[in-house]
Order: structure tokens, then C-alpha cells, then sequence
């Protein structure tokens, strides 16, 4: 194949399609950028500090009027979940061959 034989047109056309490949891709990057930045401007919004100490003062002041029978229930719940994390397994798998006659048939090993 002769490559001086290629048309102007073959080269222009294929130019071209490479240019469009390569600005799609870099209208890509900066699209995904762009939503990065919003996403973690989004995330890292601060909350003031007043706010925030007003927050502690009527969570702790919620807690303080808490019903006993609420208290219990929460002391419960987290003693319950506790347990439930420290359990152990054994880990040892018992694995049992329980011999079927179809799996006999298909299995001539067995």
C-alpha cells in the first residue's frame, strides 16, 4: 500500500475525527471537574460554631427531661449491640456429603 496514494480527503477526514475525539474528552474532564467542585463544596459547608453549641445544649437538654423508661431503653439497646459485636464464631465449617442417587449418577467418583 502506498501511503502517497492516500487523498487529501482520507488525511482531512481522519484529522478531523481525532480532533473530535480528543475535544470530547476534554470537555469530559472539565464537565467532571466542574461537578467535583460543586460536590465538595457542597460536603465541606462548615456549620457555625453558635449553632453548633446551640445543638449540644438542646440535645443535652432533650436527654435531661428523658423519661426513665426512655433511658432504659436506650441503655438496653446499647448493651444488646455491644453483646451482638463481641460474639465469636467458632469458625470452623462442618461440611457433610450426604450421597443423593442422582448426584451418585452424575458423579462416578463417588
Amino acid at each position: 500500500m502506498n501511503f502517497l496514494a492516500i487523498t487529501i480527503e482520507t488525511w482531512t477526514l481522519a484529522g478531523i475525527s481525532v480532533a473530535v475525539v480528543f475535544s470530547i474528552l476534554v470537555v469530559l474532564v472539565l464537565v467532571l471537574n466542574i461537578f467535583s467542585f460543586v460536590a465538595t463544596k457542597a460536603v465541606i459547608k462548615k456549620p457555625s460554631k453558635k449553632k453548633d453549641i446551640k445543638a449540644e445544649y438542646n440535645n443535652a437538654k432533650t436527654l435531661a427531661n428523658a423519661s426513665l423508661d426512655d433511658k432504659a431503653a436506650v441503655a438496653v439497646a446499647l448493651y444488646l449491640y455491644e453483646q451482638d459485636q463481641m460474639e465469636q464464631e467458632s469458625g470452623i465449617l462442618t461440611i457433610t456429603h450426604n450421597d443423593h442417587s442422582w448426584s451418585s449418577q452424575l458423579n462416578t467418583r463417588l
